[in-house]
């Protein structure tokens, strides 16, 4: 049985874009089931397709077992596909990215409120206060290091693309849509994630969705699609 894969709205949501760009990057196979953020039942949809977990996405399905959590899905799947190398392979590296990804899922939480990812919205930028400028600062240092201590091999955090750089795509499509003001590492790291086909795939599902979320749109009332 397939792997399968429950997100939300791709515009929208951070949290499923990580399992799936790494996925899709990967060349790891799997479908998928979209189920928008604000469907009235949405957490009991989502729980109902995966037999398991707290109703919300992303979500993970491999026959009878059942992994939620964007981090927690990434560390299954490199486990059950070693060849994918979503971890890198020196002990001190894979230290490493583990260590960010996990300061990713559990942290910048003024950037995340300030800075919603809105994939469709014509690139504009955005006044940013004191705490969000301390996050940005923190991600632009962290891809700074990682780079430059492990990143020889590649276009990304730790040569290949991996687990990591899927963790911090959400902020890289973030910085980009605000325009966030960034080191000329950061720039050139995000100018290769973006460029990935599986994150161009996600842009043009995401630019073609009806779906509008209020508390994510900035402009809003207005509502800026490219």
């Amino acid at each position: 049985m397939p792997l399968h894969l429950i997100i939300g709205n791709k515009n929208y949501s951070s949290w499923s874009l990580r399992p799936w760009l790494a996925m899709k990057a990967a060349g790891i196979a799997f479908s998928e089931t979209l189920i928008p953020l604000d469907t009235p039942d949405f957490r009991a949809k989502v729980s109902a397709l995966s037999g398991g977990g707290k109703g919300s996405v992303p979500v993970l399905s491999d026959g009878g077992i059942c992994v939620w959590e964007s981090l927690a899905i990434l560390e299954y799947l490199a486990e059950k596909f070693p060849q994918a190398g979503l971890w890198p392979g020196t002990d001190q590296a894979r230290a490493h990215a583990r260590a960010v990804a996990a300061e990713m899922h559990s942290g910048f939480q003024a950037l995340r409120r300030h800075l919603p990812m809105n994939v469709r919205r014509p690139v504009t930028p955005r006044a940013l206060d004191d705490a969000v400028r301390t996050d940005v600062a923190r991600v632009d240092a962290i891809w700074n290091e990682a780079r430059a201590r492990f990143g020889a091999g590649g276009l990304f955090l730790y040569g290949a693309f991996g687990a990591a750089d899927a963790m911090y795509a959400p902020v890289v499509w973030r910085f980009h849509t605000y325009e966030v003001e960034v080191s000329e590492v950061a720039r050139a790291y995000m100018k290769a994630v973006l460029a990935l086909p599986a994150s161009i795939e996600w842009r043009e599902a995401a630019r073609h969705e009806s779906w509008v979320l209020a508390h994510d749109e900035v402009d809003w009332p207005a509502v800026l699609r490219e």
